[in-house]
């Protein structure tokens, strides 16, 4: 499974009509949508600098930062970038904790955190991880980044060796380890792309899943849709090359 303070960026676009300056919440939705989510930061931390209070402006940088760590190359840097995440995320649910979509983008974040520190630490995270997107559930049953976040985190429980999660479980206090199953992990992601078809993640994570309890015959389905799809998100071309490179294994 996977705080230090963000800079805020305090330049504000020029309109085009010129004088007045553009909101920058939707220039940075407007930036994200274009897939460039490091012009879309820029504008979002420039909004929360503006508003320390402004949810959607917390919740979407958290969003846009963990869409760009996911392939940073430098380790120290995507590591960073991750806590930044965590933090905004934090944030986000402390101004709205009844709200799904920043209880999703905090154990997103957790998630990734916790691929920067050891087994210990990984326990202790993935629970909280669990939490969070259990709590996003309850709110939204139906929320597919919730779905995902739980779905994987049954995944990367089983995918630990016995040795590691019977240490695990009996000396680092994971406990509710054991409730994890591989038929709630296809559940769960089978659930996220029934509602969110069009995300390539969601089949690419579940044709892992089926690869992984040898079910070859949904997993090639999965692959195939990822690298047929039409990408949508900014690293959906970096899961189309891992589709096919799992795929060419698999067969």
């Amino acid at each position: 499974m996977r705080i230090l303070s963000f800079i805020p960026a305090f330049t504000l676009l020029a309109s085009p009509l010129g004088g007045q300056s553009t909101d920058p919440i939707a220039a940075g939705d407007s930036a994200y949508a274009a897939l460039r989510p490091a012009d879309a930061i820029t504008h979002y931390e420039t909004a929360v600098a503006a508003d320390s209070n402004s949810y959607d402006a917390l919740w979407k940088a958290a969003r846009s930062l963990a869409d760009l760590a996911e392939y940073e190359g430098d380790k120290d840097k995507r590591a960073e970038m991750y806590r930044r995440a965590e933090t905004l995320a934090r944030r986000a649910v402390m101004v709205r904790p009844d709200d799904a979509e920043a209880r999703f983008h905090l154990a997103r974040a957790i998630g990734r955190v916790a691929l920067s520190h050891g087994p210990k630490d990984r326990v202790k995270y993935g629970k909280e991880v669990r939490e969070h997107a259990l709590e996003a559930l309850r709110l939204d049953a139906d929320h597919p980044g919730a779905l995902h976040v739980m779905g994987m985190w049954h995944a990367e429980v089983r995918r630990l060796s016995g040795i590691a999660r019977f240490f695990a479980k009996s000396f680092l206090g994971g406990g509710i380890l054991g409730s994890a199953k591989w038929d709630e992990a296809v559940r769960l992601l089978s659930r996220a792309v029934e509602v969110d078809p069009e995300r390539l993640v969601h089949h690419l994570d579940l044709a892992r899943i089926y690869r992984d309890i040898d079910q070859d015959e949904q997993a090639r389905l999965h692959y195939r849709h990822v690298i047929d799809g039409t990408p949508t998100d900014y690293n959906d071309e970096q899961y189309k090359r891992e589709a096919a490179e799992e795929l060419r294994k698999l067969d």
